[in-house]
C-alpha cells in the first residue's frame, strides 16, 4: 500500500515542492491549514522518515532492475551485431552472383544483337526484292493492258490500291522516252504504259476524293481521316482540303450576321481539323484565308461600294463598323493553331481587303467633317435668319485689332443684336459629337505611323469650325454691338456671350483631353497641338477681355447717367434742413439696385476666379465713379449726413462683390464722408483716425473744402 501511494505520489510532471505537500496533506494532523485533527510535527516527522526509507528501498529495487535491462540489452546487441554481419556476407555472395549474371546476359544481348542485324541485313534487301517483284507483276499487268489482281478490281481495297499506284506513278516518272524501231517505225517504248498508270493514278484519285467528300456529309470522321491520309502522298491532296474548305461552308451562312457565322463555322471546324488531318494548321489557315478572300472581302466591297459616291457619311460608318469587326474576327480566330506567325498572316489578310479603302480614307474623313460642320453652322445662322458677316482679314483688320485692344474704342459703328449671342451649345455639341466620331474612325483605321498626323488634321479643322467660326465669330459680333460708354438705357448682352463661350470652350477642352490627348500624347504632333491649342485660346481670351473692359465701361457709364439725370444739387443742400425725410436719395437707390443687378449678372456669367477678377474691377470703378461724383456738390450739415447715409447705401452694395478691396475703398469713402459733418474742433481728430490717417492730406482737404462753412475763419483755422 504504501508503494501504491508512493507511485501516486509520482505522478508526471514531477514537483518536489508539491510531492512533499501532497505527503503532509495525506499524513494525519499534518495539514498546514488546520482540519479534522490539529497540527502535530511529531507525527509529520515520523511519517517523513519513514517515507524516506521507503524511498531508499524503492530506489534499490528499481536500480536492480535498470541492471538487469542494461544486461539484456548489451545482450541482443551482440546477437544483433552477429546477424548484421551474416547478412552482410550474404549479400556480398549476392552481389558477386548479380555481377556474374549481368556479364553473361550483356554477352547473350550482344550476341543476339550481332545477330538480329545480320537477319535484317539478309531480310530488308529480300522484302525490297519481293516488294520490287510485287511492283513488276503489277507493271506487267499495265504493259500487258490487263488488270487481272483483284486489288484493282475491288472497290474495299482501295487503300490498298492507292498506295500501289502511287508507287508505280513514281517509278513510271523515271521511266525514259526512248524510241524504239520496230518494223521499220519508231514506237516509244513505254508511253502507252505510264499514260496507263497515269490514267488509273488519277482515277484512285477522283474515287478518294468523292470518298472523302462521301465520308464528310456522312460526318464520318474516321472514314475522312483515313481517306485524308491515303491522298497525303497523292498530289491531289490540296484539291482534297479544298474540297473540304468548300464543303464545310455550305449552309454555314444562315444569319444576317456574317461576322457571327465565320466565328461559329471556324469554332466547329477546328474541333474537326484536328482529327481528319496530319497537319490541322495548315487546313485552318487556309479555310480562314479562303473565307477573308472571298466571303469577307466580297460583304465588304457590297457595303462599301453602295455607299462610297452616294452616302460619305454612311460609307465611313460602313468602313469603321466592317474594320472593327474584322479585326475582332481575327482576333478570337488568333486563338487557334494556324502556324507559327499567325498574326502577321491575319494582319496581311485584313490588310489585302481594305488597303484599297484605308488609302483614301482621312481625305474622305476631312472632306465629310468639312461639309457636316459647315451645314452645321449655316443650318444655325439660317433658323436666326441671319447671314453671316466677314470678319476682316489682313493688315487693316490687325491694326484695328492692335487699336482696340491697347485704346478699348469701338471701331465701326454698334450693331443691335436683339439679344441674340449667336453662341449653340447645341451646335457646339453636333460639332463635338462628329469631331469625336472622326477621331474613334482615325484611331481605328490610320495606320500607327500616320495616326497623329492624320488626329491633328481632325483638331485643326474643329479649331477652324468651332473656335473661328462660331465662338471667335460670336465674340466679334459681340464686340460689334456693345454699345459706347455714354449710350442710355444700353442692353449688355456681352456677358451672356462670355458665359457661353466659356461652356463651350470647357466642352472643347474636356474633348481635346478626353480624344486627342491618347493619340498624339507619344508623338512630336504633341507640341503643336498644345501651341494650336494654346494660340487659339490667347486669341479669345483677348477679345473675351477687350469685350469685358468695355462692358464694364458700360455699366459705369449707365450708373455715370443714372447719377447725372437723377441727382439734384440740392439733394446735399436743402432748403430746409430741418424737413429731410428721405433716408438716401433717388439716384442713390437706382444706382445700387442697378448695381446689385449687374453683379448677379456676372456671378452668372464667369466662373472660378474670372468672377473675382471682374467684380474687383468693377468695384474699382464703381468706387471711382462715387468718389468723383461726390466731390461736384457742396454739402451742409444736413446733406453731408445724406451723403453719408448715400455712402452707407453703396457700401452696402459693396458687400454683394465679396471682394475685400472694394469694401475697404467704400469703407474708407465713408470715412471721408465724416468729415462733411463733423464739428470743427474735432477734425484733426478724425482725420488722424485709422482709416483716415494713411491718406494723402491734399484729399482730405479736397473733401472738407466740400462743407458750405469751409470759407469760415474757424474752419479753416482747425484744419490748417
Amino acid at each position: 500500500m504504501a508503494n501504491v501511494t508512493t507511485a501516486q505520489l509520482f505522478e508526471e510532471p514531477f514537483d518536489a515542492d508539491e510531492y512533499i505537500e501532497r505527503l503532509a496533506w495525506r499524513t494525519p494532523g499534518g495539514g498546514s491549514k488546520g482540519g479534522a485533527e490539529a497540527f502535530d510535527p511529531k507525527k509529520l516527522l515520523e511519517e517523513f522518515v519513514n517515507h524516506i526509507e521507503e524511498l531508499k528501498l524503492l530506489d534499490e529495487r528499481i536500480q536492480r532492475k535498470v541492471e538487469k535491462l542494461e544486461q539484456q540489452c548489451h545482450r541482443e546487441a551482440k546477437e544483433f551485431a552477429h546477424k548484421v554481419q551474416d547478412l552482410q556476407r550474404s549479400n556480398q555472395v549476392a552481389f558477386q552472383h548479380f555481377q556474374e549474371l549481368d556479364e553473361h546476359i550483356s554477352y547473350v544481348a550482344t550476341k543476339v544483337c550481332h545477330l538480329g542485324d545480320q537477319l535484317e541485313g539478309v531480310n530488308t534487301p529480300r522484302q525490297r526484292a519481293v516488294e520490287a517483284q510485287r511492283l513488276m507483276t503489277y507493271f506487267n499487268e499495265f504493259l500487258d493492258g490487263e488488270l487481272r489482281s483483284d486489288v484493282f478490281n475491288n472497290p474495299e481495297k482501295i487503300k490498298e490500291a492507292a498506295d500501289i499506284i502511287q508507287k508505280l506513278h513514281l517509278i513510271a516518272q523515271e521511266l525514259p522516252f526512248d524510241r524504239v524501231h520496230i518494223s521499220g517505225e519508231q514506237v516509244h517504248r513505254f508511253s502507252d504504259v505510264k499514260a496507263k498508270i497515269a490514267s488509273k493514278y488519277h482515277d484512285l484519285e477522283r474515287q478518294l476524293i468523292q470518298e472523302f467528300t462521301a465520308a464528310q456529309r456522312r460526318g464520318e470522321i474516321g472514314r475522312m481521316r483515313e481517306v485524308a491520309a491515303v491522298l497525303l502522298h497523292f498530289k491531289g491532296y490540296a484539291h482534297c482540303v479544298d474540297v473540304y474548305i468548300k464543303q464545310c461552308q455550305e449552309g454555314a451562312y444562315m444569319r444576317n450576321d456574317v461576322f457571327e457565322d465565320i466565328a461559329v463555322l471556324c469554332q466547329r471546324v477546328n474541333k474537326q481539323v484536328g482529327e481528319v488531318f496530319c497537319s490541322p494548321e495548315t487546313v485552318m489557315a487556309k479555310l480562314i484565308q479562303s473565307i477573308f478572300e472571298n466571303k469577307i472581302q466580297a460583304h465588304v466591297k457590297e457595303r462599301l461600294d453602295e455607299t462610297r459616291n452616294s452616302d460619305v457619311e454612311q460609307y465611313l460608318k460602313n468602313l469603321y463598323d466592317l474594320y472593327t469587326r474584322t479585326t475582332a474576327l481575327a482576333a478570337k480566330l488568333s486563338d487557334f493553331n494556324l502556324g507559327s506567325d499567325k498574326h502577321t498572316f491575319l494582319s496581311k489578310l485584313i490588310k489585302n481587303i481594305f488597303s484599297c479603302y484605308l488609302e483614301s480614307y482621312i481625305d474622305m474623313e476631312r472632306q465629310y467633317l468639312q461639309s457636316r460642320s459647315g451645314m452645321i453652322l449655316q443650318r444655325f445662322y439660317d433658323s436666326k435668319n441671319h447671314h453671316k458677316r466677314s470678319v476682316g482679314t489682313g493688315s487693316i483688320q490687325e491694326l484695328k485689332e492692335r487699336i482696340r485692344q491697347r485704346t478699348n474704342l469701338p471701331l465701326g459703328p454698334s450693331i443691335d443684336t436683339h439679344g441674340e449671342t449667336f453662341l449653340s451649345q447645341e451646335v457646339v455639341v453636333n460639332l463635338l459629337q462628329e469631331t469625336r466620331h472622326a477621331f474613334e474612325r482615325c484611331n481605328k483605321l490610320s495606320d500607327p505611323a500616320d495616326l497623329p498626323k492624320n488626329a491633328f488634321s481632325i483638331f485643326l479643322l474643329l479649331v477652324e469650325y468651332l473656335c473661328v467660326d462660331h465662338i471667335d465669330y460670336a465674340l466679334e459680333i459681340g464686340l460689334s454691338a456693345i454699345p459706347s460708354a455714354d449710350a442710355k438705357n444700353a442692353n449688355l448682352y456681352f456677358l451672356d456671350v462670355v458665359q457661353q463661350a466659356n461652356t463651350i470652350f470647357h466642352l472643347f477642352d474636356k474633348q481635346f483631353n478626353d480624344h486627342l490627348m491618347p493619340l498624339i500624347s507619344s508623338s512630336p504632333k504633341l507640341t503643336e497641338c498644345l501651341h494650336k491649342k494654346k494660340e487659339v485660346i490667347e486669341q479669345m481670351e483677348v477679345k473675351l477681355d477687350t469685350g469685358i473692359d468695355r462692358t464694364l465701361n458700360c455699366m459705369i457709364g449707365q450708373m455715370k447717367h443714372i447719377l447725372v439725370t437723377e441727382q439734384k444739387k440740392t439733394d446735399f443742400k436743402p432748403e430746409d434742413e430741418n424737413n429731410v425725410m428721405i433716408q438716401y436719395t433717388t439716384a442713390c437707390s437706382k444706382v445700387c439696385a442697378y448695381v446689385s443687378k449687374q453683379v448677379k449678372r456676372v456671378r452668372r456669367s464667369m466662373d472660378g476666379k474670372n468672377v473675382d477678377t471682374v467684380l474687383t474691377e468693377l468695384g474699382v470703378r464703381f468706387h471711382r465713379l462715387i468718389h468723383e461724383h461726390l466731390q461736384q456738390f457742396s454739402y451742409s450739415s444736413m446733406g453731408g449726413m445724406l451723403a453719408i447715409c448715400d455712402v452707407a447705401e453703396y457700401r452696402r452694395s459693396a458687400k454683394d462683390f465679396r471682394v475685400p478691396l472694394v469694401l475697404q475703398l467704400f469703407d474708407t469713402l465713408h470715412a471721408l464722408c465724416n468729415l462733411l459733418v463733423v464739428a470743427p474742433d474735432n477734425l484733426k481728430q478724425v482725420c488722424s483716425g485709422e482709416q483716415l490717417t494713411n491718406l494723402d492730406r491734399n484729399l482730405l482737404h479736397a473733401f472738407v473744402q466740400l462743407r458750405v462753412d469751409y470759407r469760415s475763419a474757424r474752419l479753416a483755422r482747425h484744419f490748417s
